[in-house]
Parts: C-alpha cells; structure tokens; sequence
C-alpha cells in the first residue's frame, strides 16, 4: 500500500483536533472536582479510579502538545475579530496547548520527587522516586497552581469563544462542535 493510500485512511487534522478536544474534557471536569485527600479517604478503589484518570489526562495532554508541535495551531482567528482579538486568540491557543503540557509535566515531577513508586493508572511505573519529601511538597503545590491556572484560562477560552458566536455571529462554537449538535447553534 502506498504513502498516499496510507494516509487517506487517517483522520483529518481537524478530526483529530476536535478527538483531543472533547477527549479531555471528562478528565478535565473530573480533576475540577476531585480532592486526592477526600479520595484516599474514599478508599484504593477510588484512588486507583483517580490515577487512571491522571494517566488519560496526560496521554491526552501529551498527545495533543505532539501534534500542536507537528502541525501547528489549526485554528485561524477569522475575519469578523477586531485587531486586539486575533492577537489573544493565537496567545490563548498556544497557551493552552503549553498549560496541557505543563499539568501533565507537573505530574511526572510529583511522581519524580515522591519517596515511593507512582504508579499512573496503577499499573504504570512513571517516573524514578527520588525521595525528596520537601521538594515534592512544592511541586504538589506547584501543580495545583498550574491546574488551576488553567481553568482559568480554559474559562477565559470559552468565553471568548461564546462570545464570538454569540456577538460576532461567525459560527465559532460550530469549528469544534460534533455536527450533531450544529442545529442548535
């Protein structure tokens, strides 16, 4: 089978933009509400729930950095934004790609500096433990900023793009929405 041949059966970039997309928003939303401290409380069970959840966040965080750095940003800022708008735009998007990465770095660095094995998902060795009990705590709490910084960028994402569909009119929540849901936008 040729190159060509090959490459036609793969998902178009922007298939698997809006795979990514949507792909993390349950890992998102789960880490949004999820207390480690509660969860250990809950039981192993819940805790093993929690690390796997950890490990989806980071296969897709990881793999969405990859194909940002393989094809760039896919989105445009589009033609009805004003000048101050385009700029944010492109800022945001790489942003967000970077705060992905960096959640999902912080994490490997809690594992790297932790006085045990990690485990993600339970079943998969993550990083070396080091056994540097101060330095973990900082990278614990260093990683809760970076998550929570970006919520706040993802909140300042969706607004801007709430905003352009429904002040703009230029269709923006249409780009990464399943065609099923266009009717209602």
């Amino acid at each position: 089978m040729q190159f060509t041949a090959l490459k036609s059966l793969l998902p178009q970039k922007r298939t698997v933009l809006k795979w990514l997309h949507w792909g993390i928003i349950p890992f998102f939303v789960w880490f949004i509400f999820a207390d480690p401290e509660v969860i250990r409380r809950w039981g192993p069970g819940w805790f093993q729930f929690h690390s796997t959840m950890g490990l989806g966040f980071s296969v897709i965080a990881l793999a969405w950095t990859a194909f940002s750095l393989r094809n760039g940003l896919l989105s445009r800022p589009g033609p009805k934004l004003p000048t101050w708008a385009k700029r944010v735009h492109r800022l945001m998007h790489l942003g967000l790609v970077a705060s992905l990465f960096l959640v999902a770095f912080g994490g490997f660095l809690l594992g790297l500096t932790a006085s045990f094995q990690m485990k993600a998902g339970g079943v998969l060795p993550f990083a070396p433990p080091l056994d540097m009990p101060r330095t973990h705590d900082l990278v614990g709490v260093a990683h809760v900023y970076q998550f929570y910084s970006m919520i706040g960028l993802v909140a300042v994402h969706a607004v801007f793009h709430i905003w352009r569909h429904l002040h703009l009119r230029d269709n923006a929540l249409r780009i990464m929405a399943p065609k099923r849901l266009h009717r209602f936008l």
